[in-house]
């Protein structure tokens, strides 16, 4: 199994819990066009907490605070869903908003799976995590990249105009084949994302 970690205190104990999730890292052009269409929205006016681009991650599993002593155990399922399943070909489309323009949580961008690979992992991961403990999402799969998020009330005709402009908003296609599960530190400063269990996708 391909264990990553980051320097550390050794001597420092180790944590009961960790915060983790399962997720994809974005190529740089993505990650830069995604960096892009942030700032169209903020010339156009749209007020939010907008996530740094390099924080941006194609999250397929949310899993909070787990016990450290589960993560040998998540790791191997996270290697099992991606194995015999060859590289994710998408391409992000449109700018969109979660729950609707009136009250809006997160701004999003959409991400085009042609051939449903990305659905049919996320199947698969759903599956091998619910073994393992960690049931399914009750709410339906929809493959996105959270931008920002709203801090308070906005005007809903500005924040369709700022929608409709940006709603051409399209990438080339990229493929992933990495996917990590992570461990996240909330910080003063931002999150901080660790890398401790990283699978590659391979049809072998």
């Amino acid at each position: 199994m391909a264990y990553v970690s980051k320097g550390s205190d050794m001597t420092r104990e180790p944590a009961e819990t960790i915060r983790a999730f399962v997720a994809f890292e974005l190529p740089k052009g993505i990650i830069d066009a995604l960096a892009r269409v942030q700032e169209q929205m903020r010339g156009l006016r749209v007020d939010a907490r907008w996530v740094r681009p390099a924080n941006i991650h194609l999250t397929l599993k949310f899993l909070g605070q787990v016990p450290a002593s589960d993560i040998e155990t998540i790791g191997r399922s996270v290697m099992e869903a991606a194995r015999g399943r060859g590289p994710i070909v998408l391409s992000v489309r449109g700018v969109g908003v979660f729950p609707g323009v009136r009250k809006p949580r997160v701004a999003w961008v959409g991400l085009n799976d042609p051939d449903g690979g990305l659905l049919r992992l996320h199947q698969e991961l759903e599956t091998r995590m619910s073994s393992v403990g960690y049931p399914a999402e009750e709410r339906p799969f929809k493959g996105h990249l959270t931008i920002g998020r709203f801090k308070g009330s906005i005007s809903a005709p500005m924040l369709i105009t700022a929608l409709n402009a940006c709603q051409d908003f399209e990438t080339e296609a990229f493929s992933l084949d990495t996917l990590t599960l992570f461990q996240s530190e909330l910080m003063p400063s931002g999150p901080v994302y660790t890398k401790i269990v990283r699978a590659t996708l391979t049809n072998s």
